[in-house]
């Protein structure tokens, strides 16, 4: 192996520096536009003349492309170490920075969402001035023994743990002392859910029948949730309830026995099925004369009734 001279070792230093500085500055004859809040940069220079060249390979078209993104990465990177900058968890994280807020507004994807329809207690409660008299609460609650935020209902919801505080239950002195307190309470809690279910119900039914439903469901005129409703009738609240997801009831559960969901209610219609247009010659010549013998014996009809109502 031959022996390197301490100026050949320099000259290579400095070859791999001034090779990483290109790797990170760029030059651009045009300054990009960015937004940093959207992380988006906008470059005005015009693209090499090779990109839209004909029999240019497409190879180098590809690398070209790459290294043009590459650059404008690397700019739009640049200006995001500008920002200020900390590290998370306490010192010991990542480098995290605060992002600026954003300058290009964006369309949305989707359109905007239909404002609920009022409940039948909201609906009472505008028409008489009855305001709230309290705040309305949000959807965690203070865990004082598991010192943590939960969920205030559902599943792992704050005082919820059975192995804490579900084990032992006071009996009311006006209660039997050999009732079962926690099958009471079983039973308390299905008829709690039962009695909101049909107030969903009732409610979905009120808005589809004042047209504050959407998706084409039924005629507004066959839902009328009352205390008497036939087999028919609710069968047709729940098919309803059933496709009100964002699914459509696509995913929902059947119950054994269930019969499928009528059209009328999903709002998909039968589909029609169009012929080909070239290569069925003989079908398209088979219609066309049944249209034409159609059309002559109906006029072969309307002839001899004016010739029997004639003079």
């Amino acid at each position: 192996m031959a022996a390197l001279s301490v100026e050949d070792l320099l000259a290579r230093a400095e070859e791999r520096e001034a090779e990483t500085q290109r790797s990170v500055a760029v030059h651009k004859e045009l300054d990009l536009e960015f937004d940093v809040g959207n992380l988006l940069a906008v470059d005005r220079n015009p693209a090499p003349r090779a990109v839209s060249r004909e029999g240019t390979p497409s190879a180098q078209r590809e690398g070209l492309l790459r290294a043009l993104a590459r650059d404008n990465t690397q700019l739009l990177v640049a200006q995001l170490w500008a920002l200020p900058s900390e590290r998370a968890e306490g010192g010991a994280g990542p480098v995290v920075a605060q992002l600026p807020e954003p300058s290009t507004r964006l369309p949305r994807e989707k359109p905007l969402p239909k404002p609920r329809p009022l409940t039948r207690w909201e609906q009472f409660a505008r028409l008489k001035g009855i305001r709230p008299t309290r705040k309305k609460r949000g959807t965690l609650a203070w865990d004082a023994e598991a010192k943590e935020w939960r969920r205030r209902w559902g599943y792992k919801r704050a005082g919820g743990d059975p192995a804490r505080g579900d084990w032992l239950l006071e009996v009311p002195d006006s209660a039997d002392p050999f009732e079962d307190q926690f099958a009471k309470r079983r039973q308390e809690k299905r008829e709690r859910v039962a009695r909101n279910e049909l107030n969903r119900l009732r409610n979905l039914a009120r808005a589809h029948r004042r047209g504050g439903g959407g998706g084409g469901g039924s005629p507004a005129t066959a839902l009328h949730p009352t205390g008497h409703q036939d087999r028919a009738e609710l069968g047709r609240v729940t098919a309803l309830a059933r496709v009100s997801t964002a699914s459509r009831g696509r995913f929902q559960p059947r119950l054994p026995k269930e019969p499928p969901t009528p059209r009328t209610v999903t709002g998909r219609g039968k589909k029609r099925h169009f012929g080909p247009l070239l290569g069925d010659l003989e079908g398209e010549k088979q219609r066309q004369l049944e249209l034409a013998r159609h059309l002559s014996s109906s006029s072969s009809k309307k002839k001899r009734r004016w010739t029997s109502r004639g003079p």
